[in-house]
């Protein structure tokens, strides 16, 4: 294990998010450097790591330990600089630390069907209509500001580096077809609980799969798309609980109540929404409305330079939870809605494959104190692009630990 320096970078962006098109704002990047030889960039090993749809980056991948317990289970980015690896942390424009549209600050701009429960009695007064009828993101918008993230990483360890990608839950999304489009840049692509609908949407011509999707004729430059209608989602506190779902013995008493303190340390508008106890506000998980495409069963095997993108050109790893009911639908949904964890293996065409479904683990495994098996299993995957002697394959892990091959 090496020590690490810990720097808070301002990564400057023009947004292109239709609520803000044009306007330069900053994307905050947090960085663990734990390489050896003084950060000169020749010794730089990047990794980027993104969050998902609802939660922030720091409470995913840098969550401060729960009152006397293990120090180092929940932050997954400083394993990795203790490894001797450059991490980057960064929030998407909506999420975390980086600026918020200001459509996030109206209560009435929430999910229709989330402001009863969620809102009213204490945030707003009854239900409304939202003002701004539309989501707030896009796969084209979360992508440039994925680029951004990436070109500032090459800028401080070097031009060359191929940055290995760290994603959860729906940072596939934006992740795996930012890596399809610019597999140069991406060393290897591990996924944690990643959200993949076989069927989802696409642009229908194959000549441009990344394409707006079919039915879709544009999506206007600074003013609403207005095809959600509505540009964010709100929970409480109770029902975010409730989705901690799995195997209780995995769940570490106090992480439910940590986690939920790290969402609301960076949001100081929805750390002031919902109910008050004894004066103090129990907050509100506020997250955009964002509408993505491109990552489908027609998109996951495309090649480049007449290889395989994903697992041929791009190693991939893929860990999920066996009880994972977010990422794999229970019962069959509408195509977008429709998810599978397994359908993505099958879907990457190369053979440097390799996935991981853990024994009784939920969406949320990254907080079960299983973390430090997945901690453990990407260090041995970026060293060596194996693990446990496994570079491809899928098989299921015990809690035990011993892992049996899956048909």
């Amino acid at each position: 294990m090496t020590s690490y320096t810990l720097t808070e970078h301002m990564v400057k962006h023009t947004s292109t998010v239709p609520a803000t098109d044009g306007v330069e704002m900053e994307l905050p990047v947090r960085e663990y450097d734990g390489t050896p030889g003084n950060g000169h960039a020749h010794d730089r090993e990047p990794v980027l790591m993104l969050h998902g749809r609802s939660v922030p980056e720091l409470a995913g991948f840098d969550l401060a330990p729960v009152p006397g317990g293990d120090p180092n289970r929940y932050s997954w980015a400083q394993e990795l600089a203790a490894a001797g690896y450059d991490v980057f942390l960064a929030d998407l424009q909506g999420s975390g630390r980086s600026p918020r549209p200001g459509q996030m600050d109206d209560p009435y701009n929430a999910n229709p069907a989330q402001q009863q429960p969620v809102l009213v009695d204490h945030t707003i007064p009854a239900p409304g209509p939202p003002p701004y009828k539309s989501e707030l993101g896009n796969s084209d918008s979360d992508e440039a500001e994925l680029a951004t993230v990436v070109k500032f990483i090459k800028s401080q360890v070097g031009p060359g580096k191929r940055i290995r990608f760290v994603g959860w839950s729906a940072a596939a999304f934006v992740m795996g077809p930012y890596t399809l489009q610019h597999p140069g840049d991406v060393e290897s692509l591990f996924l944690l609980a990643p959200m993949f609908p076989p069927r989802g949407r696409w642009s229908g011509n194959p000549d441009d799969p990344f394409g707006l999707p079919s039915g879709v004729t544009a999506l206007p430059v600074g003013k609403p798309a207005n095809l959600f209608g509505f540009p964010m989602h709100v929970a409480s506190k109770a029902g975010f609980k409730k989705s901690l779902t799995g195997t209780p013995s995995l769940w570490e008493a106090g992480i439910d109540e940590r986690v939920w303190a790290a969402c609301m340390e960076n949001d100081p508008v929805g750390s002031k929404w919902g109910p008050q106890t004894n004066g103090d506000y129990e907050g509100v998980l506020r997250y955009r409305n964002t509408y993505w495409w491109g990552w489908n069963n027609k998109t996951v095997p495309l090649k480049s330079e007449g290889r395989y993108v994903l697992g041929d050109r791009v190693p991939v790893l893929i860990l999920y939870g066996e009880l994972d009911r977010t990422a794999n639908s229970p019962t069959p949904m509408i195509d977008d809605l429709h998810f599978s964890v397994p359908d993505l293996y099958a879907a990457i065409g190369g053979t440097k494959k390799l996935m991981f479904c853990f024994e009784g683990s939920s969406h949320s495994l990254a907080w079960e104190t299983t973390a430090r098996a997945i901690h453990h299993f990407s260090k041995l995957w970026f060293k060596n692009g194996k693990v446990e002697g496994l570079s491809s394959g899928k098989y299921f892990r015990e809690l035990d630990g011993n892992l049996i091959p899956l048909p």
